[in-house]
């Protein structure tokens, strides 16, 4: 398996370490720079170009705002926020900045390790706290109550996602992406039953007020 090369971007000694420990845990992983400001973040993109950028935007010096400064010094590096738990808007703010994937404080080793691996594919990978708390509205007092366990979505998963938003059929997904009415058909499947919804309406819902599989195409109606 390729090595991946990650930054750490977070003013908090304790959870840099943290992070730096779990990198040194895998051969799979290596820490390339540390980053305690956005400006420290940004200038480093003339020395490092790491596979991957753990950020927490909460922390001091980082901001939703600098994230667009990252985004812009490395266009082709995706970042996975791990952050505490705020609010829905905040969350929608930083995945429309350019945050592909987002972790809270209190997720496991395990979770962490697969959103590495997820993220630095391009994949987009969510707590399962959060996904929880969006789509039932509710904000930081209800987050200890939801389950952590990550929600993996792949490419070829919000594609499909976004094209059911769309008002597409089955059959129309499928003419459009190449498959079969079949395979769309498990996909979408597959797709309730990681995110958690019933029927059809709630998948639209959740993708189009959500922002959790476009974040530059939708908002969340807690951000309007």
């Amino acid at each position: 398996m390729q090595n991946i090369k990650v930054t750490i971007a977070d003013s908090n000694f304790l959870s840099r370490k943290g992070l730096a420990v779990l990198l040194a845990e895998s051969a799979n992983f290596s820490l390339v720079a540390e980053a305690l400001s956005t400006s420290d973040l940004v200038n480093q993109s003339k020395f490092y170009q790491p596979d991957l950028i753990v950020i927490d935007y909460e922390s001091a010096n980082f901001s939703i705002e600098g994230l667009v400064q990252v985004v812009k010094k490395y266009p082709n590096t995706p970042l996975l926020a791990i952050t505490e738990f705020k609010s829905n808007a905040l969350i929608a703010k930083a995945l429309n900045a350019g945050v592909k994937s987002h972790l809270l404080k209190d997720c496991d080793h395990d979770e962490i390790v697969e959103a590495i691996y997820k993220t630095a594919k391009g994949e987009q990978f969510m707590c399962g706290k959060i996904v929880s708390a969006v789509l039932d509205e509710k904000g930081p007092a209800a987050i200890a109550s939801y389950n952590c366990d990550g929600i993996n979505i792949s490419e070829r998963e919000m594609e499909i996602i976004k094209c059911i938003a769309e008002g597409l059929s089955n059959k129309e997904v499928a003419d459009k992406l190449f498959l079969s009415t079949h395979t769309v058909t498990t996909h979408r499947k597959n797709i309730m039953a990681k995110l958690g919804v019933n029927n059809t309406a709630g998948l639209v819902l959740f993708a189009v007020r959500e922002n959790l599989i476009s974040p530059n195409h939708f908002l969340f109606s807690a951000a309007s």
